[in-house]
């Protein structure tokens, strides 16, 4: 058997094997979404990583790019700001380009001196002292959450858990209306969300219609805030900062949306991602619930298996030579962080998830080099602080079916998960 995903029982990823393994590599498109919905993309990373590394796609539905999907190599170019860019004038850092006229900066999509500027603004709120004090009310509010569950019916883990703790998460660190705060789900939803037939929006005008609508809503709370004293939350760390008090529209629009998707998606989806790992494992869940103190090489065992953003893309500004292949100047570079994360070569079984790794941190989900996740120490505390408060709840939470995924190469994550709680 080639490769390393688990088969058993499974016919769709049994199929997708067969057709990875026969299928002519110059046909590989790593990046059609509907491997990810489908949850079927594993042994195409498995052999682009044994035979093809660096490889080209000629064509998809993004047009022609590179992946990366080994580890270090992905590391090499995560980390090598000179030679490839995040900058959105040059397309980004997803693997779909978004039309010039639509671009926005944000401190992601931004190379130096600008970014470390913007960025800085509101790395204060992530410091050891300030996530003591976020703690506090991550607590509260997951206490809260557990203790209003329905017992003995089923129900959905992404939008009761997952969706509604990261939201009031992300209400906390803006300062939103809290009675508004589902409108930060449906923007972070919708920009993330490839437009289609049925989607959440069904065209890139209506997207750009609902980006405006938070555009909008953020300018009004921006307004009060610079006109105020500054306080400590994201809006007013940038509003009474020299690096971003004067951003243009779209650099402003960029941003928010970067800090919304940024502190909604990924940590919802490796949220319920924590679950459904458990559900897969079960003597990891039992050994979790026999010794809680697992829960700190438990959370970034979690992040790793689920790798809630699939990729992040570089553009190159050079002609460039990486594992023997030639990448011209502008050419698309995709980083597949879902595939590093399962290299063999570098993480020992990496298709098990296995909470007392002795090296759990060794993992690529948030990146590295000067874009490295700003909020990861945020996202493991909200992970070990719901798990404490479960574990004080309830034997147990069981899945019980399958969960339905998220539509997209880039954010790799649930729509639903249902589950039920014994009494």
């Amino acid at each position: 058997m080639h490769g390393t995903v688990e088969l058993a029982g499974d016919d769709q990823l049994r199929e997708a094997h067969e057709k990875a393994w026969s299928m002519p590599l110059e046909d590989f498109d790593p990046g059609d979404p509907e491997l990810f919905r489908t949850d079927t993309h594993w042994p195409y990373f498995d052999r682009l990583r044994k035979e093809a590394p660096i490889h080209y796609c000629k064509d998809s539905m993004f047009g022609p790019y590179w992946s990366v999907t080994k580890y270090n190599d992905i590391m090499a170019v995560d980390t090598n700001h000179g030679a490839f860019s995040s900058a959105a004038a040059l397309g980004g850092i997803t693997i779909r380009d978004v039309p010039p006229d639509l671009r926005r900066e944000s401190f992601i999509a931004m190379d130096q001196p600008r970014h470390s500027a913007q960025r800085k603004t509101v790395a204060p709120m992530f410091t050891p002292a300030n996530l003591d004090e976020l703690a506090v009310n991550i607590r509260q509010r997951s206490a809260s959450c557990l203790d209003n569950l329905p017992v003995n019916e089923a129900f959905d883990f992404v939008d009761t858990v997952s969706i509604e703790l990261t939201t009031q998460m992300l209400a906390v660190l803006f300062d939103f209306p809290w009675e508004d705060r589902r409108k930060l789900t449906r923007w972070s939803d919708v920009a993330t969300t490839l437009p289609g037939v049925g989607g959440l929006v069904e065209t890139e005008d209506e997207r750009q219609a609902v980006l405006m609508e938070c555009a909008t809503y953020f300018a009004r709370l921006w307004k009060e805030r610079q006109s105020g004293p500054p306080r400590n939350d994201l809006l007013s760390m940038m509003a009474h900062n020299e690096a971003t008090r004067d951003m243009d529209p779209k650099n402003f629009l960029g941003n928010l949306i970067l800090l919304i998707v940024g502190g909604n998606d990924t940590t919802r989806n490796t949220m319920s991602g924590s679950l459904y790992a458990l559900h897969k494992y079960p003597d990891q869940y039992r050994k979790l619930r026999e010794n809680p103190a697992l829960l700190d090489t438990f959370v970034p065992e979690v992040i790793r298996w689920q790798t809630p953003l699939a990729h992040m893309r570089r553009t190159a500004l050079a002609d460039i030579e990486i594992g023997g292949k030639q990448i011209k100047k502008g050419d698309k570079v995709v980083m597949w962080y879902v595939s590093g994360n399962r290299d063999e070569e570098v993480i020992d079984r990496p298709y098990d998830f296995i909470i007392d790794r002795a090296r759990p941190r060794t993992h690529i989900s948030f990146g590295f080099g000067i874009h490295r996740c700003i909020g990861m120490r945020l996202a493991e505390l909200q992970l070990k602080i719901i798990w404490e408060e479960i574990f004080k709840r309830f034997d147990r939470i069981d899945v019980v079916g399958e969960p339905k995924r998220v539509n997209s190469s880039f954010i790799k994550g649930y729509e639903t998960l249902p589950v039920r709680i014994a009494a």
